[in-house]
């Protein structure tokens, strides 16, 4: 029989699969007009890491316990900054990092204030969802685990976008 924990991995599983056709798209357009893409070999570590996170909290995570509605709401709420984050890049937003120095630097959304905001959110998911339904541990395990992922990510990212020569606040690019 399947709870609130399993509805809800279920459904953020549709929602990831559903970014990931969106950015696979996205990464086609900007390879076809001279992107290059930056740390390819560490992508599948974070494949890995966020499938596994999604299946342990499912295998793991105390059947029966009700959702923590303060915890679950921030939760929801991180959803919403994704999306918020996702509409700002629009056709820029990828998983992988693809940059070109004729691509701008989009300063648009939450871009205006935090460099990396897609990356405090993902960790910002990784500890609540698990800690909804008083997983900790799976919280803590997974948390580190990205933390790492994302200090080696951030620093091919940086150095890829020094690159680029344009800015603007509207994200535009030719079909």
């Amino acid at each position: 029989m399947l709870t609130i924990l399993h509805w809800t991995i279920l459904g953020v599983a549709l929602l990831r699969a559903s970014e990931l056709i969106y950015a696979n798209r996205n990464t086609q357009r900007l390879l076809s007009n001279g992107g290059i893409e930056y740390g390819r070999n560490h992508y599948p570590l974070f494949v890995l890491l966020h499938g596994s996170w999604l299946l342990a909290i499912f295998l793991l995570a105390p059947v029966n316990s009700p959702a923590i509605p303060s915890i679950f709401a921030a939760f929801v709420f991180l959803q919403l900054a994704r999306f918020w984050v996702i509409t700002s890049l629009g056709p820029y937003w990828t998983t992988r990092i693809i940059s070109s120095p004729d691509f701008p630097i989009v300063l648009c959304g939450p871009y205006r204030w935090v460099k990396h905001p897609n990356y405090v959110i993902v960790s910002a998911e990784i500890a609540t969802l698990p800690l909804s339904f008083g997983a900790w541990e799976i919280a803590l395990i997974f948390s580190f685990l990205n933390a790492i992922l994302l200090w080696y990510r951030i620093r091919i990212e940086s150095a890829a976008l020094a690159e680029r020569r344009r800015i603007i606040t509207k994200p535009v690019l030719n079909s």
